[in-house]
This record gives structure tokens, sequence and C-alpha cells, in this order.
């Protein structure tokens, strides 16, 4: 069963980031390890825009669950080296406004390209999240396009890493996706955010 969200904000500027008292998952990964693509497979449609073009996501995009005070948050993707100088800088900024003012987080998804030995970005978001003592989750994407062998080598290399075992997700299998929902529901569970009696919306812009 897909999560039932709505686009609550999206935010191109530190002055637009939300800063009411709901919950925060946060979704962060390199350009093109499948982002939006896994947000829409959670929500079963499409409310994320995808692109075959890396660093297509830059903005800080709030999605409301509307059955519990939780955003899940789509971050700009980190890494694209083409991107000029000057949107480097906008999104650089941009993040640092989003960790430095955003007390509500409870959990940092780190996207990570299963097809991909451990990279230096991905690595990078993992000490800044830890030294902001963050709890993470590592998730890894399009494991279709590995072997079983491939796969199973990720996860424990991911684990030593992590501390913890990440998912293994492909959009193109529901079973995984539903895992990883699961997994995000019971965070919420053990940080006492529980459903709503009147589903309704998380609130208005």
């Amino acid at each position: 069963m897909a999560l039932s969200v709505e686009l609550y904000r999206t935010a191109f500027l530190p002055d637009q980031l939300v800063t009411d008292n709901h919950a925060q998952i946060v979704f962060a990964g390199r350009s093109n390890v499948g982002k939006s693509s896994l947000l829409n497979a959670l929500f079963g449609r499409t409310l994320a825009k995808t692109s075959s073009t890396p660093g297509k996501t830059q903005s800080v995009n709030y999605y409301a669950l509307k059955d519990r005070p939780l955003y899940l948050v789509d971050l700009p993707g980190y890494g694209f080296a083409r991107a000029g100088k000057e949107a480097q800088r906008t999104w650089s900024s941009l993040l640092d406004s989003y960790f430095a003012t955003t007390a509500q987080i409870i959990q940092v998804c780190v996207l990570i390209d299963s097809r991909l030995p451990p990279q230096q970005k991905d690595l990078e978001m993992l000490k800044y999240a830890t030294e902001k003592d963050l709890q993470t989750l590592g998730v890894l994407t399009k494991t279709d396009k590995c072997s079983r062998s491939q796969i199973h080598q990720q996860i424990r290399t991911w684990e030593a890493l992590l501390g913890t075992r990440p998912y293994a997700t492909s959009v193109k299998n529901k079973r995984t996706v539903r895992e990883l929902e699961k997994g995000l529901l019971d965070v919420c569970e053990e940080h006492g955010i529980q459903k709503t009696v009147d589903p309704g919306t998380a609130g208005t812009i």
C-alpha cells in the first residue's frame, strides 16, 4: 500500500523552508541516484519530477503525509559536477540553511547507487549527518541492475560503514519499496508519530 501524501511546499530559498513542528524524514543522495523515482514508487503516483538529466531537483520539496504530522523531504542531489558554480553555491547554501534551521529531523535516508563502490560525496553526507547527531538510514537504489552477489556485497559494505543494515530497493520491485515504506513507518512509531483521527492535510501554505 503506497504512502498517501501531497506536495506541501517547494523551497528555493532559505526563507521558504518549513519551520512548523511536524517531524521530517529526509531523502538525500547524489544526482542521478534515482531519488525522485523511488519517492514516486513510495507514493504510488508521480509527484516528484524525474529527469534523465542529473541535478534536476534544485529545491527542497516537502511531501506531507495525509494521516500523520510528518513530511518526507526531498533534498537537491549533490555531486553533479556539470552544474554551474553559482548553482552549486546556491544548492549548498540552501542545504546548509535547511540542516541549520530544522530541528524536527528524525531520519536522514542516504540513497546510494548500488552499482557503485562507496562514493566520497555519500561518505561526506553520512559524516555530516553523524556530526549533527542525526539518525541515518542507508537505501541502496537500482538493485535490479545488479546481480544477487553484488547486492549482498554492497549490503555488507554499507552495513559496516553505517552500523545498520541498508535497505536494498528497486522501483521495479514493489516488494522492496514496500519494505522501505514499512521501515519509514516504523521510524514514525519509534518517535511517537501516530496516525491522526482525521487524515485531512498537514496544513496550508
